[in-house]
C-alpha cells in the first residue's frame, strides 16, 4: 500500500520522478479523488498531482450538501436529478459519518418560485426520480404545520410548507477520505505538484512537467493517459495544451456565510425563496447557521475568488425576507467563504439557469478532461472517465481492467460494520467515548471529532491519549493528536491545510485559530522540518485566509 505521510512527501516525488503510470489526474479535488479511487480499485497504477491542497478549490467551498437536485426539476433536467438523486444515496452509504441525512423544510410563500400544488408535484417527481426511501419521502404541510415546526417563519406571506430530506456532509472531509481509500488501493496523490507543462512525443501527451512549490524544484512523470480534473481551472490547462476551443467553461461565485444559531434559531434545514425567483438554503451545523448561496458570473482570481459587502448583504437581506422577525445585520456574520462553480457555458442563459450536469472533452493529443458536474456525482463523473479510459485499453492495448466497483467501496473513516441508523452510530461514537474520556475531553467535543473521523477515531485517540500524558492539557493533547494525524495519514503541509480543510475550524470557530496557530505551526514546524521562514510564510498564509473571512466589512 502506497503512502500519503507528509513527512515522505519528498521520499513519494523521488519514487514517482520519471516513472510512467498507467493514469495521472491532473487535479485533487473530489473529481480527481473519485477517478484515483475507480482506477486504483481497477488495477490501474494512478497518480494524482495538485498544485495546491486537496480539495482547495471548488472542493471546499461549497454548500456541504450531498443533495438530490431539486433545483434542476426547474430547468427539466430529469435525468440528472434521477442520476444524482439516486447517487446521493450510495455516497452517504460509504461514508456515513459525513454524509448524513437531513430533514428539509420548504416553505410556500405568496409570489413565490413554488406553489402548493406545485410543489407537490416536484417532489413527488423527485421522490420517483431519485428513488427516494419511504421513509424520507416528501410531506405537504399546512401553514399551521409550517409554523409549529419552524415558527420564525410566521408572516403573513407564509402559506404552507413542505418536508424532505437532504444529506448534509462535509466536502473537503469527503475528498480528503476518497483519496485516503484511493491511497490504500496503491494510488499516489501529491500536493503542492503544479503541472508547469505537458509532454508530447508525435503529438500525443505522453507526460507532464511538474514544480514542487515547496521548494520550485522540479520533475516529470509519464502517463498512457492524462486526465484534466481540475475543476475551475480546466480550460487553463485546455489553453496550454492548444485545444481550448468549442465549449469552455462558464465560471459562476457563490459565497456563503456563518451565523450564530442564537441570532437565527432555526430548527431545521430550510431552503427558501428569496424574492427574485432564486433560492437559498439555511442550514444548522454546531452552535452556527450558515446560509448559501449567491449564484452570479465571475472572472477575477481563481485561486482567491472575492467576498464583496454586497453578496453578504445579498444573504442578509435573504433572511430577512423570508424570517421578518429576526434582525440580523452584516456585523452579526461571523465568517464567509466564497467559492466558483465549473460550469459548461450555453450562449443566452444566465448562471441560475445554467445546467450542473457533466462533461468529457478529449483533445487532439489525448488530453482526456472532465468538465462540470457537481458534488453529489463525483463518483459516476470518475465512473464516466476511467470508463473511457477503459475502452482506450482494450482499443489500442487488448487490456480490459473491467467494471466500476466503487459502488461499494466505503470512504476512509465510513467502514462501519453495520448499516446506517443514527442511533447505531451515536452507540458506537458513545463506546468510542469511552476511551477517550480519560483525556479530560467532553462528549460534545468528541462527538464533533468522531463524526469528522468515523472508523479511524481510535487512531486520533490513541495520539491523544499519549500527547495527554505528556501535556496534562486536554486541548492540546487533542490539538497535537488531530496535527499529527492530518499530517502522517492525509499528506497535511501547511497550517492552512489543517485549520481550512482538514478541519473546517476557520469557518465555524475562527475565533478559536488565532489562540493555537503559532502552536500548530510549532508543531507542524518541528514534525516536517520548516525553517524559520517557511513556518512564518505559513503562518501568515493562515491569517490572511482568516483576514479574507472578514475582510468584505471593510468593501
Amino acid at each position: 500500500m502506497s503512502e500519503f505521510n507528509a513527512k515522505k512527501r519528498k521520499n513519494l516525488i523521488s519514487e514517482v520522478s520519471g516513472k510512467k503510470f498507467d493514469v495521472v489526474v491532473i487535479g485533487g479535488g473530489i473529481t480527481g479523488s473519485g477517478i484515483a479511487l475507480d482506477a486504483a480499485s481497477r488495477g490501474l497504477n494512478v497518480l494524482v498531482l495538485e498544485k495546491k491542497d486537496f480539495a482547495f478549490g471548488t472542493s471546499s467551498r461549497s454548500t456541504k450538501l450531498v443533495h438530490g437536485g431539486l433545483r434542476y426539476l426547474k430547468n427539466l433536467e430529469f435525468d440528472l436529478v434521477h442520476e444524482v438523486g439516486r447517487e446521493r444515496a450510495i455516497v452517504h452509504h460509504n461514508a456515513m459519518h459525513i454524509v448524513q441525512p437531513a430533514k428539509m423544510l420548504l416553505p410556500i410563500i405568496k409570489g413565490g418560485t413554488l406553489g402548493r400544488l406545485t410543489t407537490a408535484i416536484a417532489l413527488t417527481m423527485y421522490d420517483y426520480l431519485a428513488g427516494v426511501k419511504k421513509e424520507e419521502r416528501k410531506k405537504i404541510l399546512s401553514r399551521q404545520e409550517t409554523i409549529q415546526l419552524e415558527p420564525l417563519l410566521e408572516s403573513e406571506k407564509l402559506k404552507a410548507g413542505a418536508l424532505y430530506f437532504e444529506y448534509k456532509t462535509d466536502d473537503s472531509r469527503l475528498t480528503i477520505e476518497v483519496m485516503k481509500k484511493a491511497i490504500e488501493y496503491g494510488a499516489h496523490a501529491i500536493n503542492y505538484a503544479m503541472v508547469t507543462d505537458f509532454i508530447y512525443e508525435n503529438g500525443h501527451v505522453i507526460g507532464v512537467k511538474v514544480k514542487d512549490t515547496t521548494d520550485d524544484s522540479e520533475f516529470e512523470v509519464f502517463g498512457h493517459y492524462i486526465v484534466n480534473a481540475t475543476g475551475i481551472w480546466i480550460d487553463e490547462l485546455r489553453k496550454k495544451d492548444n485545444s481550448l476551443f468549442g465549449k469552455r467553461l462558464h465560471i459562476t461565485k457563490g459565497i456563503h456565510i456563518v451565523v450564530p444559531h442564537e441570532l437565527l434559531p432555526i430548527n431545521h434545514s430550510l431552503y427558501f425563496d428569496v424574492g427574485d425567483g432564486r433560492m437559498v438554503f439555511a442550514i444548522p451545523r454546531y452552535d452556527k447557521v450558515y446560509i448559501g448561496t449567491t449564484d452570479t458570473d465571475y472572472k477575477g482570481d481563481l485561486d482567491n475568488p472575492d467576498i464583496t459587502r454586497q453578496d453578504v448583504d445579498y444573504l442578509v437581506n435573504a433572511v430577512k425576507f423570508i424570517f421578518p422577525g429576526v434582525d440580523l445585520s452584516y456585523d452579526d456574520v461571523i465568517s464567509a467563504w466564497s467559492g466558483l462553480r465549473p460550469l459548461i457555458h450555453q450562449d443566452g442563459k444566465s448562471p441560475s439557469e445554467l445546467s450542473r450536469r457533466d462533461e468529457i472533452f478529449v483533445s487532439e493529443s489525448g488530453l482526456i478532461s472532465i468538465a462540470g458536474g457537481k458534488l453529489t456525482g463525483y463518483r459516476v463523473m470518475a465512473k464516466k472517465v476511467v470508463d473511457l479510459v477503459r475502452r482506450l485499453m482494450i482499443k489500442e492495448r487488448g487490456v480490459d481492467i473491467g467494471k466500476c466497483k466503487t459502488q461499494n467501496i466505503k470512504a476512509s473513516g465510513g467502514e462501519f460494520d453495520f448499516e446506517y441508523n443514527p442511533q447505531w452510530l451515536m452507540d458506537y461514537a458513545d463506546s468510542k467515548y469511552d476511551e477517550a474520556k480519560q483525556t479530560g475531553i467532553s462528549i460534545q467535543q468528541f462527538k464533533t471529532l468522531f463524526y469528522r473521523y468515523g472508523t479511524n477515531i481510535d487512531l486520533v485517540t490513541e495520539k491523544a491519549y499519549n500527547y495527554y500524558n505528556q501535556t496534562r492539557d486536554t486541548d492540546t493533547a487533542w490539538l497535537f493528536a488531530q496535527l499529527a494525524y492530518a499530517i502522517e495519514n492525509e499528506m497535511t503541509w501547511t497550517v492552512s491545510d489543517f485549520f481550512m480543510r482538514r478541519t473546517n475550524l476557520i469557518y465555524f470557530w475562527p475565533d478559536t485559530i488565532p489562540h493555537v496557530l503559532n502552536k500548530a505551526a510549532n508543531f507542524m514546524a518541528s514534525e516536517l522540518g520548516w525553517s524559520e521562514d517557511q513556518k512564518d510564510k505559513y503562518i501568515e498564509e493562515m491569517q490572511k485566509e482568516l483576514d479574507k473571512t472578514r475582510d468584505w466589512k471593510n468593501s
